[in-house]
């Protein structure tokens, strides 16, 4: 019993140090790329995507390289299962989500193109080094589409995110206090992710259920918890653009930047359970095509779908808790 309770000491403290170290990563970072003279637009559909996907990036390079590839699978596809369902379905019942950015519209089509890809990838039972390394490509090329697109965005859009990613900037002499607050937030990332795995895989074998179920429940609904947090906020803002455009850019960094980083960092590459290849996989593909007929027609996320998703969710998540 003891052991039970430290296992889950872990969990708590490794998301906690996930959470905040997250937090400061994007804080400092976006005050790192503002002073670079990033526009505010292209920090909040990238810099901040990305950090928002830090955890998930700790938490599945921990998982991969010590031998707990199921808990690096299903953190990432559980991670973009639980953004889009939940987090979307959240923010579309405490507003209807209107979807006005071009980029974002574009980004959907990107986001299950890449899904796609992971999928393929993933079919023959493993990750390997050269896939992560084409994933990482795709990665730069879309951080250079989104620089690219985001000269033609429309105003409005560009002053939301100017609103929000484009305040008060410190004058270039005080570059050194964001340098090192990054410093602070992955090493935070870094402990956490540890804490994270290590009472995760306890868990998992107290229970008797396989890492991948606990992968695709506690450690992706956790690890999802800066991207929760954003765009809820953004949604209770009238922030429209910020709230997808978070979700749909941490998922595509989560397939292309997590899986793909640890893929190339591990000797033999990132192992997929049969299981995630038959059935996770494919949810994860669904769900985010869900999303195209929803942003192609009126652009929005009225209540009523938000409601269907986070019913989604909940048969999903059900369905890993039954089964396990």
């Amino acid at each position: 019993m003891n052991e039970q309770f430290y296992s889950w000491g872990m969990i708590f403290l490794g998301l906690l140090a996930l959470t905040l170290g997250g937090e400061i990563l994007v804080r400092s970072a976006s005050t790192l790329a503002a002073l670079a003279k990033i526009p505010p637009l292209v920090i909040g559909l990238t810099v901040v995507a990305f950090g928002t996907s830090a955890p998930e990036l700790g938490v599945s390079l921990q998982a991969a390289t010590s031998g707990s590839a199921d808990v690096a699978v299903g953190n990432v596809v559980g991670s973009n299962i639980f953004n889009v369902l939940f987090i979307l379905g959240v923010s579309g019942v405490i507003t209807p989500l209107v979807v006005s950015s071009r980029l974002i519209r574009l980004d959907v089509p990107l986001m299950i193109g890449a899904s796609l890809l992971v999928w393929m990838f993933a079919s023959d039972g493993q990750i390997g080094r050269w896939d992560g390394m084409v994933l990482f490509v795709c990665l730069l090329g879309y951080i250079a589409f989104c620089i690219r697109m985001a000269k033609r965005e429309a105003s409005s859009v560009k002053a939301e995110f100017a609103g929000e990613y484009g305040g008060d900037i410190p004058s270039r002499a005080n570059y050194a206090l964001p340098v090192v607050m990054v410093a602070v937030g992955l090493v935070l990332l870094g402990l956490g992710a540890k804490w994270l795995v290590g009472g995760a895989v306890a868990v998992a074998t107290w229970f008797g259920v396989s890492e991948l179920v606990i992968g695709l429940t506690i450690v992706a609904a956790g690890t999802s918890l800066p991207e929760v947090v954003t765009s809820v906020v953004a949604s209770v803002r009238g922030e429209r653009d910020i709230a997808v455009g978070n979700v749909v850019g941490s998922n595509l960094f989560n397939l292309a930047c997590v899986l793909g980083i640890s893929a190339m960092v591990s000797r033999d590459g990132v192992a997929v359970s049969a299981n995630a290849i038959w059935f996770d996989m494919p949810v994860m593909v669904l769900v985010a095509a869900a999303c195209l007929p929803i942003f192609f027609t009126g652009n929005r996320i009225s209540r009523a779908e938000g409601v269907v998703f986070l019913v989604g969710f909940v048969a999903y998540t059900t369905y890993l808790i039954i089964v396990a």
